[in-house]
């Protein structure tokens, strides 16, 4: 059933993506990627503020089914970002300055040197077009 609840929100999670990204464009246009920016930055402040508030002991703690739908499924489908912060946070509040660092530089890094490793082979692929 968990796999369930993580698909609905993930299907909702993307479709709310897509909505904010047809919205920010409208308004503001191109230039900058706001969409992007604005989906990450209240993505990660909804996977925190909700997984602070539900966890077994927090004040409102909540069944691990609606915890999962928010935070995997929910949150994932918005951005994969909130997982990021969620977990960077974590090392740093578990004094793990220096893995919290090593995590943020290796997943910007690699993630930019991925992207432009996947962008050359599919240029490569298609004939040079790009």
């Amino acid at each position: 059933m968990v796999w369930l609840w993580v698909a609905l929100g993930s299907a909702l999670g993307g479709m709310a993506r897509y909505g904010v990204g047809l919205l920010t464009v409208a308004w503001w246009g191109t230039p900058f990627p706001w969409g992007t920016l604005l989906i990450n930055i209240f993505g990660s402040f909804v996977i925190v503020f909700f997984g602070t508030l539900t966890a077994a002991f927090g004040p409102f703690p909540a069944p691990s089914d609606l915890r999962t739908f928010v935070m995997v499924g929910l949150c994932g489908g918005f951005t994969t970002f909130s997982s990021f912060s969620q977990q960077t946070l974590e090392l740093i509040r578990g004094e793990a300055l220096g893995a919290a660092a090593a995590y943020v530089g290796l997943s910007v890094g690699l993630g930019l040197l991925a992207a432009a490793a996947g962008y050359l082979l599919a240029v490569r692929i298609a004939g040079g077009a790009g």
